[in-house]
C-alpha cells in the first residue's frame, strides 16, 4: 500500500498575485513562472485565478519537500500545468528534484481549487517504490 509521506497545502489571494504582476510585471513573471505556464495562462478570462493556482501549488511542493524558497531552489524548478481534462500536472526540476530524490519521494498527487478571491493547493507525495 502506498502511504502519504509528505504534505504540502498552500493558500493565495488573488489580489496577491496581481499586485506583484503590476509592481514587477514581467520579471515577476519570469522569476516564478515556466514559459510553459505563462502562456497557458495568456489571454484566458481567468488569468490572475490561474496563476495564483499555480502559486499557490509550487508553495505546496516546497512546503511537502521542506525546503521552503532558499538553498538553491528556484520557483521555476516547479512547473504546473493542465492535463486533457484539465486537471494539474506537475514536473520538478534542479534542486526540488533532487532533495524529492533524497527523501524517496515517488508520484506527488497535487489538488488545485478556487473561490472567488483565494487559491489552494495541496500536494501529497508516497514514498518511492512503496
Amino acid at each position: 500500500m502506498n502511504l502519504p509521506l509528505a504534505h504540502g497545502i498552500d493558500l493565495v489571494d488573488f489580489a496577491r498575485i496581481e499586485s506583484m504582476i503590476e509592481q514587477h510585471g514581467q520579471r515577476f513573471m519570469d522569476r516564478v513562472f515556466t514559459a510553459r505556464e505563462q502562456a497557458e495562462a495568456a489571454g484566458v478570462k481567468n488569468r490572475i485565478e490561474k496563476l495564483a493556482g499555480r502559486f499557490a501549488a509550487k508553495e505546496a511542493v516546497m512546503k511537502l519537500v521542506g525546503t521552503g524558497w532558499r538553498g538553491g531552489v528556484a520557483w521555476t524548478d516547479i512547473e504546473v500545468t493542465n492535463g486533457p481534462m484539465g486537471e494539474p500536472r506537475l514536473e520538478i526540476s534542479g534542486e526540488i528534484r533532487r532533495v524529492a530524490e533524497q527523501m524517496r519521494i515517488g508520484p506527488i498527487a497535487l489538488s488545485i481549487t478556487h473561490t472567488a478571491n483565494f487559491a489552494i493547493a495541496s500536494a501529497v507525495a508516497v514514498r518511492a517504490g512503496s
